[in-house]
Formats: C-alpha cells, sequence, structure tokens
C-alpha cells in the first residue's frame, strides 16, 4: 500500500479542532437553539453547556484511545479494533456516503450565503456554494500541505469576530443591563415550546461537531499517539469556552426577539451594531473565513474517506481508491469521489429549501445524531477492553459520552423527516455491504 508522509504536527491538529468545530454552526445555529429552547435565554446557554460538556467528555474518552491506536482513520481504525474489519469498514462507509459530503455541502452553502450577504446579492448562493466547494476539493488534491497551513491560518483569523463579540458584546450588555433581561425575558413571538432542551441541544452539536475528522490525518501526524490525544482535548475544552462566551456576546446586544428575527444573520447584525457599518463588513470577512476554514477541514476528511475502505483492501476498486499522488501525496481517486459525493448531497440540500421533499431534511445534523450511535459502541468497547484505566476514565468518563450521546440522538428522532433519513441512511448502508467484496492482494 502506498504511504501517507508524515506532514503535520501538533497546530496542524489542533486548528484541525479548533478550526472545523468553529466555523459555521455558531453563527447560523444561535437563533435556532434560541427557537427551540422557546425563545428562552437560561435554556438556550444550558443547550450550549450541554453539547459542549458533551464534545469534551467524548473527546477525552477517543483520546484514551488515540493513545494506543495509529494508523490510517482514526475513528475507523478504533471501530475496526472493537469490531472486526468488517465493521470498521461499515463505519467508513457511513463516513465516505454520507457524514463528511453531507457536512460538507452544508458548509459550502453556509460560507455562500455569508458572502451573498456581503456583497448585497441577492442571488447567487448556490452558485457561489458549488465555486467554494470545488476550488477547496482542488486545493486539497493540489497541495494537502497548503491546505494544512490554511487550516491554521483561518483558525487564527476565526477567532477574531469570536473574541471581539465576546468582549465587547458581554461588557456592554452587563453595563447597560441587557443581558439580564434576556435572561428574565423571554421571546413572545414563539407560540409553543419550540422542541425543548433535546432538540436545542441537537443544534448546539452540530456547532460543536468536526473534532473527531481531525482523527482522519491520524497516519500524516508526527508522533501521532503524543499529538492526537493533547490536540483534541485541548481544542474541545478552547472550543466550548469561546462558545458560551460569544453567545452571551450576543445576548448582551440583541434581545432574544431581535435574535430570532435576524436569524442567520443574528452576528452579522451584532458585529455591525458594535463596529458600526464598515467594522461590520471587515468582520464579515472574517466570518466568511471562518465558514470556509471548517469548510477544508471538513473536506480533509471527505477526500480520505474512501482511501480509509481500499487500505483495508475492501469495497470497490481498493486499488484505484488507495492511490497517492506521487507528486502532491494526495488521495487522487478518493478525493474525486468525495467530490461527487459532496455535489449529491448539496442538491440534497438544495431540494429542502425548493420544497422537493414536502418537510425539511436536516441533513446539518441528523448525520451527527448518527454518529452518535457509532461513539456508544466504542464507548462500550473501551469499558471492557481497556483494564488498565482507573475506575473514572473506563467507566465514568464512557457512561457520561454515553448518556451525552443518547441525548442527542433523542433530540434527533424528533426531528423532521427523522424516519426518512434513517431509511435513506439503511438504504446507503446496505448497498455498502454489497459492495464490501474483500478483493485478494
Amino acid at each position: 500500500m502506498e504511504n501517507l508522509q508524515k506532514k503535520y504536527g501538533f497546530w496542524t491538529a489542533t486548528a484541525m479542532v479548533v478550526g472545523i468545530v468553529i466555523g459555521s454552526g455558531v453563527f447560523f445555529k444561535a437563533d435556532d437553539v434560541l427557537k427551540a429552547s422557546g425563545g428562552n435565554l437560561t435554556t438556550a446557554l444550558l443547550a450550549w453547556l450541554i453539547g459542549g460538556s458533551i464534545m469534551i467528555v467524548t473527546a477525552y474518552v477517543f483520546s484514551l484511545i488515540a493513545t494506543r491506536i495509529e494508523r490510517v482513520n482514526g475513528v475507523v481504525d478504533y471501530f475496526e479494533e472493537a469490531y472486526g474489519e468488517k465493521a470498521g469498514y461499515m463505519v467508513a462507509w457511513f463516513l465516505t456516503f454520507i457524514y463528511y459530503p453531507t457536512l460538507v455541502a452544508v458548509l459550502a452553502w453556509v460560507s455562500a450565503n455569508y458572502t451573498v450577504g456581503l456583497l448585497g446579492l441577492e442571488h447567487g448562493v448556490w452558485a457561489i456554494s458549488a465555486i467554494y466547494l470545488t476550488g477547496f476539493f482542488l486545493l486539497n488534491f493540489f497541495s494537502p500541505v497548503l491546505a494544512g497551513k490554511w487550516q491554521v491560518t483561518a483558525t487564527v483569523v476565526k477567532l477574531i469576530p469570536l473574541a471581539l463579540v465576546a468582549v465587547v458584546g458581554g461588557f456592554a450588555g452587563l453595563t447597560t443591563g441587557q443581558t439580564l433581561e434576556n435572561f428574565t425575558t423571554t421571546a413572545q413571538t414563539i407560540s409553543s415550546g419550540g422542541g425543548g432542551l433535546a432538540v436545542a441541544t441537537l443544534s448546539t452539536a452540530f456547532a460543536y461537531e468536526g473534532w473527531i475528522i481531525a482523527t482522519v490525518i491520524n497516519a500524516e501526524l508526527k508522533d501521532a499517539k503524543r499529538t492526537l490525544p493533547k490536540a483534541l482535548v485541548v481544542g474541545t475544552i478552547f472550543v466550548a469556552l469561546i462558545y458560551m462566551l460569544y453567545y452571551l456576546g450576543i445576548s448582551g446586544v440583541l434581545t432574544n426577539e431581535q435574535v430570532l428575527a435576524e436569524g442567520d444573520g443574528a452576528p452579522v447584525k451584532v458585529i455591525s451594531l458594535i463596529f458600526n457599518q464598515f467594522g461590520g463588513t471587515l468582520l464579515t470577512v472574517f466570518v466568511i473565513i471562518s465558514c470556509l476554514g471548517t469548510l477544508n477541514g471538513l473536506i480533509m476528511g471527505c477526500a480520505r474517506g474512501m482511501f480509509a475502505i481500499a487500505s483495508r483492501n475492501l469495497g470497490p476498486a481498493p486499488a484505484t481508491f488507495r492511490k497517492v499522488n506521487p507528486t502532491t501525496n494526495s488521495t487522487t481517486h478518493s478525493a474525486l469521489l468525495g467530490f461527487v459525493m459532496s455535489c449529491i448531497w448539496l442538491v440534497v440540500w438544495f431540494g429542502n429549501f425548493e420544497g422537493w421533499w414536502g418537510q425539511f431534511m436536516d441533513i446539518s445534523e441528523l448525520p451527527i445524531a448518527f454518529l452518535y450511535v457509532i461513539y456508544i459502541s466504542i464507548y462500550l468497547w473501551v469499558m471492557k477492553t481497556f483494564t488498565d484505566l482507573g475506575f473514572f476514565s473506563r467507566f465514568v468518563c464512557p457512561t457520561l459520552a454515553g448518556a451525552g450521546s443518547l441525548y442527542i440522538i433523542w433530540g434527533a428522532i424528533q426531528k423532521d423527516m427523522f424516519t426518512h433519513f434513517l431509511v435513506l441512511t439503511l438504504v446507503i448502508l446496505g448497498s455498502g455491504v454489497l459492495l464490501m467484496n474483500k478483493k485478494s492482494e
């Protein structure tokens, strides 16, 4: 099998954790979380706290596994070690054909949405989505090293608007009393409950999702058994802290009613009010860079999806999909398949807004809930197998992570078209079973 070079270090791995997680969800899910919370800021903040806690304890459990296993593709390797080659293959199939490309499609759209708003365009969001999606796949195809450097740069840039909103908005809210008012006044524009805490937490799950994708560059990390665990823990703790402060910053500038009225544009509105129109425009550029940083990180995972399958000599045409470009050291054919699947899911996302499905199939959240089913299986394996760990690490942390996963899954079950997405997922996984055939070398 052709090998990927050890070209990434701790900062690239940490930048993938922070950079993939922070980038879009914190911006365009702010109103969704508040809406699901029935317009109640306390409930919304509790949802952000629960979501962040689930992410941190989950990442900690995975960090324990990462110190022991270093192969080709993190979570796939872990599941394979726990339940065998065929089980690992099915996880890789789910990631390759559902998880990675759905999130890539949504992130391309989110990035384009803010770009259209910045440029003052009425149309063009879908064309720009396609341009972003194609452009970053080409970047990862022709220069994986440059893509890694972009990940670090974008991570630093994207922290600027978050930090400014958190500090300036938080201070303003305390001095004007706006934050306290939001805690005591529930938005009246929501007549019903909005979904409740579980659904609100599911919305935060999208904003907190992505850190696991850092494990896909496991085989390309220098001293991966030390580098990856540190990146997972440090990165997720930092993300949870900055999210909570950022959300408080928004509540210090806008009322709950205004957050709901502005929708996805709430962060941009906050930035404009704090820093005037020019400052708002400049920082909106940072928001776009933030989203593109997340998109790039997701594509780094998406481009390696089929490679993880083929490296095990499984699936269709493994000799083709495990090829590594000798010049760029990129996963050539695997990246091409990832691009095609992302385009297909972008069409599905487009169909939501055109009313093709009758209801809204939220591919920004549902695939994440399905991934948590996989996580639960891994937690059970850790408790059974890692006998050298202390009681807290072996039992308490996996149990807490499992409880958090069940809570996320419960929120997903209450979403529109959950059953439809479940059937679609089973069909795709079924096709994976039919194409599993192990080829002899």
